[in-house]
């Protein structure tokens, strides 16, 4: 298991910005991993709540949290691939068997997928676009903290993620929706660099 640092005092004094040439070059070279690519072990549910605790170190405009998280691991994540291919087979009634197992296994390459919900405030002042986005930050963040602690993975959304019966059948309220999955685990193998955005294509400077 990884030595997870522990949360600082809530009246702790803290630096405004701490230089890391290590976290620098960990950022320079991580990238996400296929689902299929990964494999046993994967993070202990200790390990699981230390990454979370240390992903939801995020901007958050005034604490509201405004997010869920939902663990699938061992037999639960067949039991979620049963749920998907019902009701894929309700969309899609000529559906192939194949079309179907392919449902069944969505969460069963990795050994663990955590779901990160979004479940805004929709009556607080801080508007709800400004607290998805602080899912969205959540949601790398997780990502950021299983790599750094060794972990390999992805952020996965996909059809059910937008699908309102699937949401229903896992417990999400109206206002929620699945922000992604986040399959995890151990690399079979390493991958290649992909392209990465040229910068000077994307950065400008506003001069009025």
């Amino acid at each position: 298991m990884s030595a997870y640092p522990e949360a600082p005092a809530a009246d702790a004094m803290l630096a405004a910005s701490q230089p890391d040439a290590h976290v620098l070059a960990f950022l320079n070279t991580r990238r996400s991993f296929p689902a299929a690519a990964l494999k046993e072990p994967g993070p202990s549910r200790e390990e699981i709540s230390q990454i979370v605790r240390l992903a939801m170190r995020v901007p958050d405009h005034r604490r509201l949290s405004p997010w869920r998280i939902m663990v699938f691991d061992g037999p639960a994540r067949a039991r979620a691939g049963e749920v998907f291919a019902a009701r894929y087979r309700e969309l899609n009634p000529q559906a192939s068997t194949q079309e179907l197992d392919r449902e069944r296994r969505r969460f069963c390459c990795a050994p663990l997928v955590i779901a990160v919900i979004s479940s805004p405030d929709c009556d607080h002042k801080t508007p709800v676009w400004e607290q998805e986005l602080s899912v969205g930050a959540l949601c790398f963040n997780l990502l950021l903290v299983a790599n750094a602690a060794g972990w390999a993975g992805s952020w996965l959304t996909g059809w059910m993620a937008f699908d309102r019966q699937i949401a229903r059948e896992f417990g999400l309220q109206d206002h929620e929706r699945f922000a992604g999955f986040f399959h995890l685990g151990t690399a079979k193998d390493t991958v290649k660099e992909r392209s990465r955005p040229a910068v000077e294509a994307l950065l400008s400077y506003w001069q009025g």
